[in-house]
């Protein structure tokens, strides 16, 4: 697909979504209401799972997730409050928001081209999630949670791409074609859904910057050094463009002060942490 018909692509997008047209995908409400609760301070255990126990699916995965081998202790936790708790606040939200991520990947009315890339896309960025959760404990400050939902929601701007895509015949079942625009564009889309979902700057920029392989801002490392490596390292083994790349001219290497062998290392010997994020988002 030639660059015009993308950038005509990304032009009527836009266009369609400023004259409601087109919506961008929503934040579930759960996961909206605990951010907007959380985010206001001076909040408590009980107001947050009062929001989080009217979802029984969401409930009951959260206490999967805090009695699972990541977080668990010596002491079983079996309610909501007590996970809230042990965790904290600050994970909890972005627990939730990660686990509720899913299903805006799912679509049981798509095409067949349309459910393929869909699933594929979530499988990538689970893989994303589960690396960066990795790199940020083993290299960095950067919370475990945070860095994991930051890989989720890395690709998130190829959600409303493949929806406004069943418009244009040419794009529907040419999945060459598709795939060009997905790659071309969905940094720009998903800034622009990151932002009407309100989240912070530094998961904004995450969507924006992903893909800037030169990205080099100067400052220490950040979320989005973490999920430009993991996503890096997710392609290993394929015929991915970025496995062409010489990694260690790559700056976000550099601002962890680890080198693409060691980053390949530490990711070999954190297979089962890796496994144990993934199977969180098994239902």
């Amino acid at each position: 697909m030639a660059s015009s018909q993308i950038e005509q692509f990304w032009h009527d997008l836009v266009s369609d979504i400023k004259a409601n047209r087109v919506e961008l995908p929503a934040l579930p409400d759960i996961p909206l209401k605990i951010r907007q609760l959380i985010d206001k301070g001076e909040v408590t255990s009980n107001q947050v799972s009062k929001i989080i126990n009217a979802d029984v699916v969401l409930s009951t995965r959260l206490l999967r997730v805090v009695n699972s081998p990541l977080y668990r202790t010596a002491r079983q936790v079996d309610d909501v409050k007590s996970a809230i708790t042990r965790l904290g606040n600050t994970n909890v939200r972005n627990i939730v928001t990660t686990l509720a991520m899913e299903q805006l990947f799912q679509n049981k009315l798509a095409s067949p081209l349309k459910k393929k890339l869909l699933e594929q896309n979530w499988s990538h960025s689970i893989n994303v999630a589960a690396l960066s959760h990795v790199i940020a404990r083993e290299y960095t400050s950067i919370k475990e949670d945070e860095a994991m939902l930051a890989g989720l929601i890395h690709d998130i701007g190829k959600l409303p791409i493949l929806e406004y895509s069943e418009l244009i015949p040419e794009l529907a079942e040419n999945e060459q074609a598709l795939n060009k625009v997905l790659t071309v564009l969905h940094s720009k889309v998903g800034t622009l859904i990151l932002r009407a979902w309100k989240f912070p700057a530094d998961l904004i920029m995450v969507a924006s910057e992903h893909e800037n392989l030169d990205r080099d801002p100067s400052t220490e490392a950040d979320l989005t050094d973490v999920v430009i490596i993991a996503n890096l390292l997710s392609h290993i083994g394929t015929d991915h463009p970025h496995t062409k790349l010489d990694w260690s001219e790559i700056p976000a290497f550099q601002r962890l002060a680890l080198t693409p062998e060691e980053s390949i290392s530490i990711i070999n010997d954190a297979r089962e942490e890796i496994s144990e994020v993934k199977q969180l988002f098994s239902i």
